[in-house]
């Protein structure tokens, strides 16, 4: 599959997000054969935890899979740039590399308010931003501008 291709399945997970009243972000965790082994979308209000951000319930699924806390190889892809909760998962599951669509300016660890990436890690994936912007972009529009 393509980075497209996997950041329509995080997009899918959004729009499901959408649909139960959550800020609509889906990520999805590939394997290093390119075989997603993880889905997560924000569940926060589902849950009633801060802690309910896609990223976080794919990782803990991720690892689930592979048996493991360490997601070595493995590729994240997700619809909004990841926060600094969110990064520090990542760091320290050892992710290979990160995808994101939409830039967070009021939250984002990877350049939006701060880049945690730039520090000196053990570890630090590779980050692609900018992927499937766009469509990442209006459906968070969408979803605040209904809000309102």
């Amino acid at each position: 599959m393509s980075e497209e291709e996997y950041m329509l399945e995080a997009l899918s997970l959004a729009r499901e997000a959408a649909a139960c009243g959550e800020v609509p972000v889906g990520c999805v965790i590939a394997d290093e054969n390119g075989v997603i082994i993880a889905r997560g979308r924000n569940r926060r209000e589902e849950t009633k935890s801060a802690l309910s951000h896609a990223e976080m319930d794919a990782i803990a699924q991720a690892c689930a899979a592979k048996g493991s806390w360490r997601l070595d190889g493995c590729s994240l892809y997700v619809t909004l740039e990841p926060c600094p909760m969110c990064m520090g998962a990542i760091l320290n599951a050892r992710l290979r590399r990160v995808f994101y669509g939409a830039r967070d300016p009021a939250f984002g660890a990877c350049g939006g308010v701060v880049n945690l990436c730039m520090e000196p890690w053990p570890h630090v994936p590779e980050l692609y931003g900018g992927i499937l912007a766009e469509p990442c972009l209006e459906i968070l529009q969408s979803f605040f501008k209904a809000l309102r």
